[in-house]
């Protein structure tokens, strides 16, 4: 798996940073980071295996057949993905919740989504 970043982010990314936050494990990851949008666009070899996630969409991470070398994308935690980023792809997902719930947190969605798809892809083994 590669972490894919696109700027501008609300975060900076540096040592002291990193460690505060408990990421030792930075250093092991394939990260790779982007100017803007339409840099990263330019990267993707199969926009119809690019799945954004929204609480607006009407299709469930569940329904979905995962495979590898797909693209998750997740937006903000605050006012998750633009509706210029939305309007670029045609696979929107969402995470079934209790309707008692407006959204889940980012670290939440990231680790939902992303279990889903390597449990359907590797089933973990």
């Amino acid at each position: 798996s590669r972490l894919h970043l696109i700027h501008p982010f609300g975060f900076v990314i540096n040592d002291k940073n990193l460690k505060r936050s408990g990421l030792d494990y930075w250093v092991h990851l394939d990260v790779t980071e982007y100017q803007n949008i339409e840099e990263w666009i330019t990267q993707i070899p199969n926009k119809s295996r690019v799945f954004l996630m929204s609480s607006h969409a009407t299709t469930s991470i569940y329904e979905t057949h995962f495979q590898d070398g797909d693209w998750l994308v997740f937006g903000k935690e605050s006012v998750g993905l633009s509706k210029e980023i939305l309007d670029k792809f045609e696979n929107h997902l969402t995470i079934p919740m209790s309707k008692l719930i407006r959204s889940f947190n980012i670290a939440n969605s990231v680790a939902f989504v992303v279990g889903e798809a390597k449990r359907q892809i590797s089933d973990f083994r």
